[in-house]
């Protein structure tokens, strides 16, 4: 009873970290943290869509594949993570006053947060959602690392973005993912002493 619980205290924590980090961080100056933040800024710039909605709805299409490749708890799991994600950028989008001493400032945090929300997810059997999804399952085929598979999938989300709102986005996001899928890896690869109930298992049971 411990073990499950304490996986989903990490769960929503790092669900938590990871909103914090788009809504107070990145997304008021239209950073994508990835590949779904990044079609959830197209949609809030093209169909004046809310921040948190269109999350999900770059997320639906990956959790049916999801479901198939990693099986229902680990979907479950991730649907909570996106599910928690996209109420905390609503509350915050709305609600938090947006108090930015320096774009670069904001990128540091916001990545700082985005990685370890996101390595949390994934050492707790869940996911991010969006294009964390595909690139896990890169990962567990070509037996890479999840961070750099993410990050290069990325890259052509950001291009999009770039070229559709400004670009020099595309160089943020690169910054950002730099940082934050470093930071991803190192969690993913960090050996708990005492919390060995996190132990990365976001492959299909």
């Amino acid at each position: 009873m411990k073990r499950p619980l304490l996986t989903y205290i990490c769960l929503f924590f790092g669900a938590i970290l990871q909103g914090m980090s788009m809504s107070l961080f990145l997304f008021p100056h239209s950073i994508p943290s990835g590949g779904a933040a990044g079609l959830a800024i197209l949609m809030n710039y093209w169909f004046n869509l809310s921040l948190g909605f269109s999350l999900w709805l770059a997320n639906i299409v990956f959790l049916l594949f999801a479901l198939k490749y990693f099986g229902y708890t680990w979907t479950f799991r991730t649907i909570l993570s996106v599910a928690t994600t996209s109420t905390v950028v609503t509350i915050l989008s709305a609600q938090a006053p947006h108090i930015h001493v320096h774009i670069l400032l904001d990128l540091a945090a916001g990545s700082v947060f985005f990685g370890i929300g996101v390595g949390l997810l994934i050492r707790a059997g869940a996911s991010s959602g969006g294009m964390v999804i595909p690139a896990l399952m890169i990962a567990s085929y070509k037996n890479w690392s999840p961070g750099k598979v993410m990050m290069g999938i990325n890259l052509f989300i950001f291009l999009f973005t770039a070229l559709v709102i400004d670009y020099k986005i595309v160089i943020y996001g690169v910054v950002c993912q730099f940082f934050s899928t470093n930071i991803i890896d190192f969690i993913y690869h960090l050996k708990f002493q005492k919390l060995m109930f996190l132990n990365a298992n976001w492959r299909r049971r």
